[in-house]
């Protein structure tokens, strides 16, 4: 099953696309937030209270106020235009939940690594899990409460992103900083699918 199937809005009488959107990063990088911000339904959730069983497996010492987790996935919807709805899903941050990756980018056009600079070495096993599926993917940096303000390119460079993939600053907490992102995402996709200049068709 694909989530790119175009679906026949009648009321409108156009063919509305739809496609999936990976949301992932690091533990408490925002990806919650993100998808909670943007979507014009009510998000479904999977937030567990952390209990002391976390303790020594959940590393939170960068986010102490964080109390809730995600143990299997977020859920959001958004229209960027009459005829493209945007499903969103937002992957678990901590290893032990991995497992889940699989299933969740199936069907998938692209993806969003979430990142926090404060803790970037956590995004490098949601960049590794894109790259080695060949899913494209986009760097956005969280910016928030002060923190994550660094050169955009200092990041690509820490990252060893390549020049073509965007790296670009979001507020996971701000609709329109977050469907600006989507959107980017997508147009960075559809360009990855035009035809080259001389290329056989």
């Amino acid at each position: 099953m694909t989530y790119e199937n175009a679906a026949y809005d009648a009321s409108a009488a156009q063919r509305v696309t739809s496609a999936k959107i990976v949301i992932a990063g690091g533990f408490g990088v925002g990806k919650t937030t993100l998808v909670g911000s943007v979507s014009e339904i009510t998000p479904l959730t999977t937030e567990a209270i952390m209990t002391s069983a976390s303790v020594g497996v959940d590393d939170n010492k960068d986010v102490p106020g964080k109390t809730t987790t995600t143990v299997a996935m977020d859920f959001g919807r958004i229209t960027i235009d009459r005829d493209l709805i945007l499903y969103l899903f937002g992957t678990p941050g901590q290893t032990r939940f991995w497992f889940m990756w699989d299933e969740l980018v199936r069907g998938a056009i692209g993806a969003v690594v979430l990142v926090d600079t404060r803790r970037l070495a956590d995004c490098f096993a949601a960049i590794d899990f894109f790259e080695h599926r060949r899913l494209p993917y986009l760097i956005a940096v969280n910016c928030f409460d002060g923190q994550n303000f660094h050169e955009l390119q200092d990041v690509r460079e820490a990252l060893a992103i390549p020049d073509d993939i965007p790296v670009i600053s979001t507020d996971a907490r701000s609709r329109e900083s977050t469907k600006q992102t989507l959107i980017t995402l997508v147009e960075y996709v559809l360009s990855m699918r035009k035809p080259r200049a001389g290329a056989p068709v």
